[in-house]
């Protein structure tokens, strides 16, 4: 799905950009479940964070690098699941996105306790595209 050049209104994205927000867990999903370290790290600003339990990673080639090592050893084999709670406008052309979801080991068709979270998604809508500037995520319970 293609992003809205659609300029932001005080009440918060078009509806075409809601979407396009939306769509970015579907875009991580496919990422995951190609084992894709770069269309994962793509889904970041150049210099985007990403936080997890114990993981600080600063900028794509950080993130990259993480990814790949990740679907190489403890993330092979595993997908990923999730979709939008929320999406709460913080200023023209950025928003916080609040998903829930988690790591599905390999044969697992629903998460567990222990592997559900809720992640914080700041996208930003650069070029066109709306990208991650900072994803962080939890433990759900």
């Amino acid at each position: 799905m293609t992003a809205s050049t659609s300029a932001p209104t005080a009440a918060g994205p078009s509806a075409a950009d809601q979407a396009a927000i939306a769509a970015v867990p579907a875009r991580m999903i496919a990422a995951w479940a190609a084992h894709d370290a770069d269309a994962f790290a793509d889904l970041f600003v150049e210099d985007g964070t990403m936080i997890l339990p114990g993981v600080y990673k600063k900028g794509r080639a950080q993130i990259r690098e993480f990814m790949a090592a990740g679907y190489a050893g403890r993330y092979q084999g595993t997908q990923v699941t999730g979709q939008p709670i929320e999406i709460r406008p913080l200023a023209p052309g950025a928003v916080a996105l609040l998903t829930q979801g988690g790591v599905l080991e390999p044969g697992e068709t629903e998460l567990s306790s222990q592997a559900a979270i809720r992640a914080s998604w700041i996208l930003v809508n650069q070029d066109g595209q709306w990208r991650l500037a900072v994803y962080q995520n939890c433990p759900r319970d």
